[in-house]
């Protein structure tokens, strides 16, 4: 009991105590303890809850997100009866102003919907495409050799067709009901009249000068005369509010044709040695794909998430599924842990084998979450020590192909959405443009992501083609989780994260602190990680959960005692009404009425 105890000891404490980097990423996402106290009284009052570890309470809506000029936004539509999507197109606009690292305009996003009135659940891709020049030759040099990571990254090379506009738009055009044009307004206002730098921000910007610095706009932006933004400092957007004004007068055609389409375009294929290879066309023709969710099981629960391009779902719900046919654990036993982190190596197998853009690639979806095959699975786990090696499984599916394995790098630079109306809407959305700062590329107040090094650099393996591989139109494979939790048909946990691939061992873990051990939305989102991917056992530095290492490293795992930043925002819905829970590790809220 004293292991749990301090566990949930340790969800209470500030966000200055979780100020952590994101091991994982070169511009870390850390958070801060700036003093965002002082935008409203409602924002304080959200930031005392989460700083004493308790999530906010309401009865009719809540909205929880990465920064609290978003939240508000996101509060004031819903206040004035928006809907969830109402609401969301008002939180990512500031989202891209505020937090211009993690997502925007120039990025994609997978938004997760449960409907109030119909109970139907459904998605929408709103990932970014490969142009229509692009070949599984992009990222390789004249030899045929992978190019090094940032290489690839910063530049046009690696920028992908942008969704997160047309995302917004068709989210509004099915489901929203407040009036287009007025869902720009406090993302315009905030863009025209300035707003301070928040400490995490200007903490992103100074380590990442030398890129940021490669580029004249980008320089003139984040560097003001050579200097890194500083903290406080009034940072103010004129060309953002300017776009922002054209895509609520006329729509996403004003981003995916005419001038805005043509900066970008421009932008992306100025880039002396490392150009992209976008046209006007590969903008034109972009569109959102509306998606079947995919569902698992567990505990009685239907985890529902996003399906392909998104590894997210499909992978949490193996590893839940895979703990579902076993019996619970309790937090406090390390062989939890055992079960939880080979669960999750079991999982990333059949992601890097079989998991891609389905448009392109035949995928055993079904399969990879058939209770069946899940329980088969789950006898590996049936021991007392570490797996020495995981494989991929063999699903069933009816157009079998022999792909390579492959574990494409994808870094966290991320953000995430959960809202609830007062219609009983549901809206999970995560929202990237990839790495921080993305391809470093800025046209128009806006960044562009780097998200075709989501791809795999290399096509084949030992002569065997990689799933996910570059291909003209494609969308490269993701490890984003938006995930909506129900119950008979009803939602019962909003949930989502940044932090790259490590966002399904963030998701699922949470999950399972919820249903499995109990713990609040707050209490969830707030607990110490513990991920293991491809065989290290990553724990979070600095938090009761690095104690377990002596007893997993005894089970045989190899383990890594790091910083874990991930950004959770989740809404639960019972009986009693909201909660919501922020997590500490960033300087998002909830909020609620």
């Amino acid at each position: 009991m004293r292991f749990l105890t301090l566990m949930l000891a340790a969800t209470s404490l500030s966000g200055a105590a979780f100020a952590q980097d994101a091991a994982d990423a070169v511009a870390p996402e850390g958070a801060s303890s700036g003093d965002l106290a002082a935008i409203s009284p409602e924002v304080a009052a959200a930031l005392e809850a989460k700083a004493a570890g308790q999530p906010v309470e309401a009865q009719e809506w809540i909205v929880a997100a990465a920064n609290p000029h978003a939240v508000g936004a996101g509060a004031d539509v819903l206040r004035a009866g928006g809907t969830a999507a109402d609401a969301m197109v008002a939180v990512q606009t500031v989202l891209g102003l505020v937090e211009p690292q993690s997502s925007g305009l120039g990025g994609g996003a997978f938004l997760v919907w449960h409907d109030g009135e119909t109970g139907e659940i459904t998605t929408l891709d709103g990932r970014e495409k490969a142009p229509l020049a692009a070949t599984p030759q992009l990222f390789q040099n004249d030899a045929g050799e992978p190019l090094g990571f940032f290489d690839a990254v910063v530049g046009g090379r690696s920028v992908g067709v942008p969704g997160t506009p047309m995302l917004m738009y068709r989210a509004h055009e099915k489901w929203g009901t407040a009036e287009w044009s007025s869902l720009f307004d406090a993302a315009t206002t905030l863009a025209e009249d300035g707003f301070a730098v928040s400490p995490r921000l200007a903490s992103l910007v100074a380590e990442d000068t030398e890129y940021l610095g490669r580029f004249d706009s980008t320089a003139a932006y984040f560097l003001p005369d050579g200097q890194p933004l500083a903290e406080g400092s009034q940072l103010s957007n004129p060309d953002y509010a300017n776009v922002l004004k054209r895509l609520a007068e006329e729509g996403p055609d004003a981003f995916y044709t005419g001038e805005i389409a043509q900066g970008i375009v421009d932008t992306v294929k100025a880039v002396e040695g490392n150009a992209g290879v976008m046209e006007m066309m590969d903008l034109a023709l972009y569109d959102v794909v509306e998606r079947d969710a995919v569902c698992a099981d567990f505990r009685g629960f239907e985890v529902c998430g996003m399906g392909p391009p998104s590894s997210g779902a499909l992978t949490v719900g193996q590893i839940l599924g895979m703990m579902n046919a076993l019996e619970p654990g309790t937090a406090e036993d390390a062989d939890t842990w055992r079960v939880i982190g080979d669960a999750s190596r079991l999982a990333f197998a059949d992601r890097g084998r079989y998991m891609a853009d389905s448009d392109f690639v035949p995928m055993p979806t079904a399969g990879l979450v058939d209770p069946g095959y899940l329980t088969g699975r789950a006898e590996l786990l049936k021991t007392d020590k570490a797996l020495t090696e995981v494989s991929p499984g063999e699903p069933e599916w009816d157009h079998a192909q022999l792909w390579a394995d492959d574990q494409s790098i994808e870094f966290p630079s991320t953000s995430h959405i959960s809202i609830v109306d007062q219609y009983g809407n549901a809206l999970s959305m995560t929202t990237t443009i990839e790495n921080g700062f993305g391809s470093r590329l800025m046209t128009d107040g806006f960044l562009l992501n780097n998200e075709l090094t989501d791809f795999s650099f290399q096509s084949h393996s030992a002569g065997v083609p990689i799933a996910n591989r570059v291909e003209p139109g494609k969308r490269p494979r993701s490890s984003m989780a938006p995930t909506i939790v129900r119950q008979d048909g009803a939602p019962v946990l909003v949930i989502g994260s940044p932090g790259g691939s490590r966002i399904i061992g963030y998701v699922a873990q949470a999950i399972v602190a919820h249903v499995d051990w109990g713990m609040d939305v707050q209490q969830a989102v707030a607990m110490p990680h513990a991920v293991n991917r491809f065989g290290t056992y990553d724990l979070e530095e600095g938090t009761p959960m690095a104690e377990m290492q002596g007893a997993l490293e005894e089970m045989g795992f190899e383990v890594s005692v790091r910083d874990l930043t991930s950004g959770l925002h989740a809404i639960s819905i019972g009986e009693d009404g909201l909660k919501g829970g922020a997590d500490p590790r960033r300087e998002g809220i909830a909020l609620g009425e």
